[in-house]
């Protein structure tokens, strides 16, 4: 399929029929949605939040992760399933959704597993729904609301795997980067359950030491990805921190070096970081936490 030239008529039309699966964009509950094709692979799309890459997304193919950092979440997500958590009975729970895509993985790589997508913006919500033909309840629930209280509303071991991926603009909003919401997520998960997170940092790598600290006061173990750049501090990137009360792959193990295989031949290749290493990469580095009332 070529690339069709549009102009600003076709832009209203599109935004005129919010649920039609064509270029546009919307207004939303916390700015503006706009929904791009992507050039490189006919018939995926790109949603973007005002302006921000968000989501991707090929209805055709579920199990597509074009962002780096979800690939990433992805592998250390089947280690660890394979090695602690059964997978017909998976319960996930989605902090941030965007258009759904680990959640449209998840079903595809697991379908019986039971899914809920916390999405801050209602409006969001409904215009994903249109656009993309997403698992029903209840194996995929959306859910409007504050990733925060949704989480303190939860009753305690009720998930096996909590997905934190929340951004307001570039930056994770820091009553989600505490010791006390780790806590939250802590009491949530189910035995050997697993907490991912998507950190966006600087080169000063200063927000991923600070959330790690915070994962190594509730967690027993806890492990980072990232490509080789941005663990150096040469660019503003992702870091995914891993957490588990479960044993996650140490390094050299058979388990982390299955994995580090896949990390490598990723199209951006990337490093698996065992707890030693997170634990001399926090070092003196303390957590953040909630004021004090």
């Amino acid at each position: 399929m070529g690339r069709q030239r549009r102009d600003r008529r076709d832009d209203a039309q599109a935004s005129e029929d919010p649920d039609a699966l064509q270029p546009g964009t919307w207004p939303i509950a916390t700015g503006e949605v706009e929904l791009r094709p992507d050039d490189l692979s006919p018939g995926a799309w790109t949603v973007l939040v005002n302006g921000v890459p968000s989501s991707h997304v090929d209805p055709s193919r579920p199990e597509l992760l074009d962002f780096e950092y979800m690939r990433w979440m992805a592998a250390m997500l089947r280690t660890h399933v394979s090695a602690h958590l059964d997978p017909t009975s998976l319960r996930v729970l989605h902090l941030g959704g965007g258009a759904c895509s680990m959640a449209r993985w998840v079903h595809w790589q697991w379908p019986q597993a039971r899914q809920v997508v916390v999405e801050l913006d209602a409006r969001l919500v409904e215009l994903v729904r249109g656009w993309f033909d997403l698992p029903r309840a209840p194996l995929l629930r959306v859910r409007a609301g504050e990733a925060r209280e949704v989480t303190e509303s939860l009753t305690e071991s009720t998930r096996e795997v909590v997905i934190r991926d929340v951004f307001a603009g570039s930056v994770t909003p820091e009553p989600l980067t505490t010791v006390e919401f780790a806590r939250q997520v802590d009491r949530v998960l189910a035995p050997g359950g697993l907490y991912l997170l998507n950190v966006g940092d600087t080169r000063d790598l200063k927000g991923a030491r600070a959330e790690a600290a915070a994962l190594r006061e509730v967690f027993e173990h806890v492990a980072a990805v990232a490509d080789p750049a941005m663990l150096k501090g040469r660019r503003y990137g992702n870091v995914v921190l891993v957490a588990s009360h479960a044993p996650l792959p140490a390094a050299a193990s058979p388990e982390a070096a299955a994995m580090e295989r896949e990390l490598l031949i990723d199209p951006v290749p990337a490093q698996h970081k065992d707890a030693s290493w997170v634990r001399a990469f926090v070092g003196t580095v303390q957590p953040r936490r909630d004021p004090t009332p």
